[in-house]
């Protein structure tokens, strides 16, 4: 990103909803809220999207139009005038006629990041969540806090809030408030998270996922020192390391130090939620919290949103009696549904090491067999951290378990394809696992529903592909 980018991503807006947007990847986890905000704010939004044009989610399409969103092929025609500003993702290839056309018009071109920062850096309070795993969690979650506390916040997410979820929003990825508060998951993976200056930086965890862990740990330490307050957690180490960076800090998390902890002994879990008696270490008081989410990673996710929501100015009582409500995120351990057969199906975002390591920690506290689906999420990613996953696989899944991986998702580009899902099923297998390769994901699904018997858990993992939901749906129906 050159300086002249850098500056203007910083600078505060002041006529972003006068401006006529046309996003490229509308309907994508990053763009969608940010068109949504922009469209609450009145601006003028259109779009384009590879997935509409291959037919995929026409069910989010139809309602993007519903609303007044206009929409084109990806082929160029929705660029018609050079006051149009193009959103852009940095990975988006200069050959896209999107790209092309606006080139040749000379329109201004953003990429994701610096709209977002530009929104974010503008409101009075924001709130940055960040760290490899559980960014879209506490975001929801401090959302939901912020929200139900009356402090009517903007929130931009990477995943559908169902709180927020209406027959008029079935895909609420963001909300658009007239509050001072800004909550929003910010994203380290092409280094953008430099572009935020919260007032609140939450640092979940520091773990491998698309960079190496020294960039990670001089990206993570600079956004805690951008913060007026850093909100730590004490339970991994990458990320303690760096709280020196943080001009204040409050910690959360099971370690004994924490600011905000867990009463030892209080937990207590269920299939589908977990409860605790949290305590508040600046003053002694105790509190009790359940959460209708399940799986102890969820509940230090509640400890950061509320170690954040406290930061912010909100009582401890009140927060953790509001965070009792929140009910999730799609693709958050989403319990699909169980068959007739007693076969349970569980739609999960679960892409990296440590997301996938909570996912099947979660699922083994309880008895019965697991059958984990992971479609990787790109050939590169995989090759970066592919040990890793089968180490993961490995050790979390037992004797009568079974993984299996179809090929990686890939929907166009010239990304090199050379190393496959083949290589992680043998290194899972290597490990003494149970593991299999089945190229296409038409023909996991067969697969599955011939081995599947009564108390199965089956997990459908895999990210950058929304019609695993479908696939989930699809899998139940056939169970």
């Amino acid at each position: 990103m050159t300086d002249e980018a850098l500056a203007e991503a910083l600078a505060t807006p002041t006529d972003l909803a006068a401006k006529d947007w046309f996003f490229c990847g509308i309907g994508g986890s990053g763009m969608l809220p940010l068109a949504l905000i922009l469209h609450g704010m009145g601006a003028r939004v259109a779009g384009s999207d590879r997935s509409r044009d291959q037919g995929r989610t026409p069910e989010k399409f139809g309602w993007l139009e519903s609303m007044g969103f206009r929409l084109f092929a990806q082929d160029g025609s929705g660029i018609v005038s050079a006051d149009q500003v193009l959103v852009a993702s940095a990975a988006v290839e200069d050959t896209v006629p999107e790209v092309v056309r606006a080139k040749a018009l000379g329109c201004k071109r953003l990429s994701r990041a610096e709209l977002l920062a530009r929104l974010f850096n503008a409101a009075p309070q924001g709130i940055a969540v960040g760290g490899t795993s559980g960014k879209s969690t506490v975001t929801g979650m401090i959302g939901w806090i912020m929200t139900a506390t009356g402090r009517d916040p903007t929130i931009m997410n990477g995943a559908v809030m169902k709180n927020f979820v209406a027959p008029d929003a079935p895909f609420a990825s963001a909300r658009v408030g007239r509050g001072g508060s800004f909550v929003s998951e910010v994203d380290e993976s092409d280094g953008s998270i430099a572009l935020y200056r919260p007032a609140i930086a939450v640092l979940n965890n520091v773990s491998l996922d698309h960079k190496s862990l020294e960039e990670l740990r001089k990206l993570f330490g600079n956004f805690l020192a951008s913060a007026q307050v850093g909100v730590v957690n004490a339970d991994d180490p990458e990320s303690m390391a760096l709280i020196g960076h943080a001009r204040q800090a409050i910690t959360f998390g099971f370690a004994a130090e924490a600011t905000i902890g867990v009463v030892a002994g209080s937990v207590r879990e269920t299939p589908t939620a977990i409860a605790a008696r949290v305590i508040d270490r600046r003053d002694g008081t105790l509190h009790d919290l359940a959460l209708q989410v399940p799986g102890r990673h969820n509940l230090a996710n509640a400890l950061a949103a509320l170690a954040a929501a406290t930061a912010a100015g909100l009582p401890m009582d009140e927060a953790t009696l509001r965070l009792g409500g929140f009910t999730g995120l799609a693709r958050r351990f989403d319990i699909v549904g169980t068959s007739a057969s007693g076969i349970t199906v569980i739609d999960d975002f679960g892409h990296n090491p440590e997301k996938v390591a909570a996912t099947l920690a979660t699922l083994k506290a309880h008895p019965g067999r697991v059958i984990a689906f992971f479609q990787p999420h790109g050939y590169g990613p995989l090759r970066q951290m592919g040990e890793e996953l089968a180490k993961v696989f490995a050790s979390r899944m037992e004797a009568e378990d079974v993984t299996i991986l179809c090929d990686p998702v890939y929907f166009g580009g010239t990304v090199d394809r050379s190393v496959g899902s083949e290589r992680i099923v043998a290194m899972i297998r290597a490990h003494g696992a149970n593991a299999e390769h089945v190229p296409l994901r038409a023909d996991c699904a067969g697969r599955i529903a011939a081995i599947a018997r009564p108390g199965d858990r089956v997990v459908v993992m895999g990210a950058r592909d929304d019609t695993l939901s479908q696939f989930a749906s699809d899998l139940l129906a056939r169970l």
